[in-house]
């Protein structure tokens, strides 16, 4: 009878998990959403005291969740790689282009294959076109195998950048149509204003991405689907020049302090709330924080687990 009993336990366990088709329940945390803000200084974000150019970050998602005052682009300060490093947790000098991919799988991949899902449970939607490389790699193993879902520039690698309001539209429908358990986004202000040395329409597009970034926070805070069961992961792929330094905030692509200080925020069910982390991490620790939260294996990577963030004892 105690035999029975136990095996009717482990097949409701097992009907269960079929049902819900959701990741392992080690932790709260079934879906995952990074959102990046292409290319803002530190000194312009959480590194400006009166924080003027992040309201929403400040005024609502802080209390709910982690500011890093320590995170860094630690490889090439340029988009396509610091994508690749949130991405796969290594730091590869990629062309800049769209035209390569990154040497090895990144987490879309190695969560697709882990859980038998369907293309649309993971997502790569960008402003930038030349990003839809971060759904591929090289490795020969996982090349063009478990690929996601992607929404990149005007028509997918090689069509060209779009506005951050229609990437928004984009992100909002996926997440009402398709409830992705995995998704990164790319809004490619302030990086673009920035290239045009046009000092307000940067600053412009550091509050305009805050504002997107905050209404994709809160609708995840109140959805049926993903309230309560969605980590949050908001940050940078890389800063810009020091004032003083080169040509200062137009461009980027060095080891100066400002190209490799950059912002994080993070929020979950797994997480603490409302603290100030002065631990130092690096973009390479996102995927396999991303990683532990989904209960995947990372192959490749140098890369680990934010453990300061976590409410209770992580990996």
């Amino acid at each position: 009878m105690r035999r029975f009993s136990l095996l009717i336990s482990l097949l409701a366990i097992f009907y269960f998990s079929c049902a819900t088709d959701s990741p392992a329940p080690k932790y709260k945390t079934k879906n995952v959403v990074i959102i990046i803000m292409d290319g803002p200084r530190y000194s312009e974000t959480w590194g400006d005291s009166t924080h003027q150019y992040i309201p929403m970050e400040t005024k609502y998602m802080k209390p709910e969740g982690l500011i890093f005052t320590h995170f860094y682009n630690l490889g090439p300060t340029y988009t396509d790689a610091g994508h690749t490093e949130i991405t796969t947790g290594f730091k590869q000098e990629i062309e800049n282009t769209g035209k390569q991919l990154p040497e090895y799988p990144g987490i879309f991949q190695y969560f697709l294959k882990a859980y038998h899902f369907d293309s649309t449970r993971a997502w790569v939607i960008t402003s930038k076109d030349k990003l839809q490389v971060l759904a591929n790699c090289k490795e020969s193993a996982w090349h063009n195998q478990y690929m996601p879902a992607t929404n990149c520039g005007k028509n997918g690698n090689g069509t060209g950048y779009r506005d951050d309001s229609t990437t928004f539209r984009v992100v909002m429908n996926t997440l009402k149509t398709n409830h992705p358990n995995l998704m990164i986004v790319n809004f490619k202000q302030p990086d673009a204003a920035g290239h045009q040395a046009n000092w307000q329409a940067y600053l412009n597009g550091i509050k305009a991405t805050d504002n997107y970034t905050y209404q994709i926070w809160q609708y995840l805070q109140t959805d049926p689907h993903y309230a309560g069961t969605t980590t949050f992961i908001y940050t940078n792929d890389h800063g810009r020049h020091c004032d003083g330094w080169k040509d200062g905030f137009v461009n980027h692509g060095d080891s100066c302090a400002c190209c490799r200080h950059i912002n994080l925020y993070m929020s979950g069910p797994d997480f603490k709330k409302n603290e100030i982390i002065g631990d130092p991490y690096e973009q390479t620790d996102i995927p396999f924080t991303v990683a532990e939260l989904l209960g995947f294996k990372m192959e490749y990577g140098t890369g680990k687990v934010i453990n300061a963030a976590f409410a209770r004892t992580g990996k």
